[in-house]
């Protein structure tokens, strides 16, 4: 099997990759290619390579500022036979044919120790500053794997540079067979001599880790003097302990690591050696336990993608083309929220306790409404409460018009639940939405806590969104929206996509600061039932009525179409202050109710 292994000034600048024949990769400081991020010489993609007949072709890219040396001479294009190598910068790349043969017949161990974790739990590092800051590089170095094959590379890397008296470094998976002990597969495996090209691992210790979930040494005799035929273990090691990766989706993986005793001619004690090995073990234990769980975290996300539905295609795009820890980490930025509620959900679910199945398909489609014209508009979905769902605007990139796209929204929602309403063959024919909008800063990106996070965004605006919501049902509006939201819709929409009522100017229950709340609507051709002229005769009203002129305002309110329900929430307020304003009017009306 055809390997490349990179070395650069350092121990820590190596990485070995298989060579899979036929298939073309390249080689650069990028993030989609083979990576060589140390070396500054190298360029984002520097060249492309592909093994073929035996050989590696390797092209220097038209992008590459640096030459690539091969035999001392700068080439544009050569064939790498295993054995040779090349150069660029500082970094050198060689090509070199390895074999793996796992073998069950190597002689039994002259020793064998099994570390619990519960053991090495106690035991004390003998160079704790220096194990504990590889352990604090480790989760970043790892986490940079893109899969399971980067992953177990940068493991193996990082074991081979940590641990001094390994000799060579593997990760091992055996697959569960109810009907044999499992097949074994060598995932990665890399050596501190390049020239070695055969790696020999011991199955009876593979399996012994595996079968006791515990760490477990095997210290052979010296190979050297072993005339037994049937030993096959390497002649570079003595000794080799394996341990258990645990954690979901981890089951049969373990790390493999041999060395070989320093040959002073001294007699060796196996037990002392044994021994002399606890604290390389237990920093194995540790990488393999971070190796575990991150293996289960992106199973965790494989097995979420399901819901890609509502992965904003902003988020997919961000993630994508930079560093998800970067570009999702939580930050303050200008938002416009968007809370969307079911009406009647409760009801709905008292009269279908004998069918919440089929409820619960409806629900999801409705919920997929909103999801989907959300999502349209370049929203983020960043919440679900049951049968609502919340969208957001403005991040992880800045929208300018992110309040237009808001309320294009919240529009299309209204107008397929409308159409649903009409049509008696429609799943969603009895179901009403609420819609409430809101505008202002706040903090989104990756919010939650250390066991659970979520995309999502957090500050007061959230709370007033829904709170507009809320409101609808008492204003009997079917989309409401704050001041901020209003002047931005006006400036970014014409009248031929949407129009703005101001409603009233009120103090929602819980809160101390009065609020102009509006009316999101339909232009006047898809919604006639309120002309332009409805609208202004409506916003008079409201005008005399801050103006303490009541009769007034009564008066035009009665002019509004009958029809319109929002009216009615002013006409009853006037009404129940006998059309006089109270000592002291300020022109908010005060919400008893939520």
């Amino acid at each position: 099997m055809p390997y490349l292994i990179a070395q650069g000034a350092t121990p820590m600048q190596r990485w070995k990759r298989r060579v899979e024949i036929g298939r073309r990769f390249s080689l650069g400081r990028a993030d989609n290619v083979w990576q060589v991020a140390w070396d500054n010489h190298i360029s984002s993609r520097h060249a492309e390579l592909e093994f073929q007949g035996g050989r590696l072709q390797v092209t220097k890219l038209s992008t590459a500022k640096n030459p690539i040396f091969y035999h001392g001479r700068a080439e544009n294009s050569f064939a790498l036979a295993p054995g040779e190598h090349f150069v660029i910068g500082t970094t050198s790349f060689a090509l070199v044919e390895e074999q793996v043969d796992v073998t069950i017949d190597t002689p039994p161990p002259v020793s064998e120790r099994v570390f619990s974790r519960d053991f090495l739990e106690h035991v004390q590092y003998k160079h704790a500053a220096e194990w504990l800051e590889t352990l604090s590089r480790l989760p970043q170095i790892i986490s940079r794997a893109t899969d399971d094959d980067e992953l177990c590379a940068q493991l193996v890397n990082v074991l081979l540079t940590s641990i001094r008296q390994a000799s060579l470094v593997a990760v091992v998976t055996v697959t569960a067979q109810p009907e044999s002990n499992g097949q074994i597969a060598i995932r990665h495996w890399d050596s501190r001599d390049t020239d070695s090209g055969r790696f020999a691992p011991s199955e009876r210790l593979i399996r012994a880790a595996v079968a006791k979930q515990a760490s477990v040494v095997h210290i052979w005799a010296d190979a050297s003097r072993v005339t037994e035929p049937s030993f096959t273990q390497s002649e570079e090691t003595d000794w080799a302990y394996c341990t258990p990766i645990s954690g979901l989706g981890s089951e049969g993986w373990v790390i493999y690591i041999a060395g070989r005793q320093a040959d002073d001619g001294a007699a060796v004690d196996w037990v002392t050696k044994a021994d002399a090995l606890q604290d390389d073990v237990k920093f194995t234990e540790l990488a393999a336990g971070m190796l575990g769980s991150l293996r289960a975290l992106r199973r965790l996300e494989r097995q979420k993608t399901s819901l890609s539905q509502f992965i904003s295609p902003v988020v997919l795009e961000t993630v994508a083309d930079q560093d998800p820890d970067h570009s999702l980490a939580p930050r303050p930025c200008e938002v416009t929220v968007l809370f969307c509620d079911l009406r009647g959900f409760s009801l709905k679910s008292e009269r279908s306790s004998e069918n919440l199945l089929g409820l619960l398909q409806r629900v999801s489609m409705a919920l997929g409404v909103m999801t989907r014209h959300i999502l349209q508009q370049g929203g983020v979905i960043g919440d679900f409460h049951g049968d609502a769902a919340m969208g957001f605007w403005g991040w992880p990139l800045a929208q300018d018009d992110r309040m237009a796209r808001a309320c294009r929204a919240a529009l299309q929602i209204r107008q397929e639940f409308s159409a649903a309403a009409h049509n008696h063959d429609d799943p969603l024919h009895d179901f009403r939405a609420g819609i409430g909008i809101a505008s202002g800063d706040a903090v989104a990106g990756k919010i939650g806590t250390i066991d659970q996070v979520k995309v999502t965004v957090f500050g007061p605006v959230v709370n007033l969104a829904s709170r507009l919501e809320g409101m609808t049902k008492l204003l009997r509006a079917p989309i409401l929206i704050d001041e901020a939201t209003a002047t931005g819709a006006r400036q970014q929409l014409s009248a031929e996509t949407a129009r703005v009522r101001r409603v009233a100017r009120v103090m929602p229950l819980g809160i101390e600061t009065p609020l102009e709340v509006s009316e999101l609507l339909p232009p006047e051709a898809e919604h006639p039932e309120l002309s332009n002229q409805d609208i202004a005769t409506y916003e008079a009203a409201l005008d005399a009525l801050q103006a303490e002129d009541w009769e007034q305002a009564f008066s035009l309110l009665h002019q509004v179409p009958a029809d319109d329900r929002v009216k009615d929430f002013l006409t009853v307020f006037i009404a129940q202050n006998n059309r006089l304003p109270p000592k002291q009017w300020d022109g908010v009306i005060r919400m008893t109710a939520k």
